[in-house]
């Protein structure tokens, strides 16, 4: 006798946990083709909300790991993405072998960013010269939580905006690729199984115009990513709504996921402390 498979439910990834969108709704996700491939969780104002709170409830926790620590779990993120590599694959679609090279791409970025957690710091703190007896040293600080509104590309492109974020011990609120949210979801079911503590990155689905102006306007988030706006009109209101709180807003650009990547990403959403010290005599 045949079986009826057992349908996959993509739900929303906050706080570590995967409801479904408070409001009920879901939208239709179909191939490039146009064929229907499952239904994903339209979020929400409150969504969003509830994600701000996940991720800042995170914040204290994260942020006061070593960065060896965080080193060690983005390893494990990227060590539990190669072991499912084809269904990754399979979600990303356009070709078998083409989709198995951009999630190799995906895992080697993670490893990439997993070598920067301790090594960033000495990169781009310093200690500074000063007519005095004193020591002056910078050391950079993560900004707090971040919300990012993730570029077309459903996985590299996804990996390459949050991976950055989170090594240097910010957490975030993620707004998914919109025509393409599943891979997102799956990598979701990744973190949660990667030793990562809940709240430190949280993925909301849907519409890109009905969540970037709340995350934008949102008193409790410190940066924001743009760069998955294609809309330049909607990226000019998240902006000014971001000014409101100050926050650090990455414009939107195009850009290539395979290039190297540098180190820009990870200093972004950084804050130096000086700190001032006497010298001993």
């Amino acid at each position: 006798m045949s079986r009826l498979s057992v349908r996959k439910t993509y739900k929303l990834y906050i706080g570590g946990a995967f409801p479904r969108s408070e409001s009920g709704r879901s939208y239709p996700v179909t191939s490039a083709k146009g064929d229907f491939l499952a239904n994903a969780s339209l979020a929400s104002r409150k969504d969003a909300r509830d994600a701000v709170v996940a991720a800042r409830k995170a914040f204290a926790g994260w942020s006061g790991a070593t960065p060896y620590n965080r080193g060690q779990i983005l390893y494990r993120v990227a060590e539990m993405l190669e072991g499912r590599r084809a269904q990754f694959a399979d979600e990303l679609g356009g070709g078998k072998r083409a989709a198995l090279e951009r999630v190799d791409a995906a895992i080697d970025r993670l490893v990439w960013y997993a070598g920067w957690s301790d090594k960033i710091a000495a990169l781009h703190g310093a200690a500074n010269p000063v007519a005095g007896p004193y020591f002056n040293l910078s050391t950079p600080e993560p900004t707090g939580v971040v919300a990012i509104v993730a570029p077309a590309d459903p996985l590299l492109g996804l990996v390459s905006v949050v991976a950055p974020v989170i090594v240097t011990g910010n957490t975030c609120v993620v707004v998914a690729s919109e025509p393409a949210p599943l891979p997102s979801i799956t990598l979701a079911e990744v973190l949660a199984t990667s030793d990562l503590p809940g709240g430190v990155v949280n993925i909301l689905t849907g519409r890109q115009a009905e969540l970037a102006p709340w995350l934008s306007a949102h008193m409790d988030v410190n940066g924001l990513d743009l760069t998955g706006v294609a809309d330049p009109d909607l990226a000019l209101s998240c902006e000014q709504a971001a000014a409101e709180n100050l926050k650090r807003v990455a414009r939107p650009v195009e850009e290539d996921w395979s290039a190297d990547p540098g180190i820009a990403r990870m200093t972004r959403f950084l804050e130096t402390k000086t700190v001032w010290h006497p010298i001993g005599v």
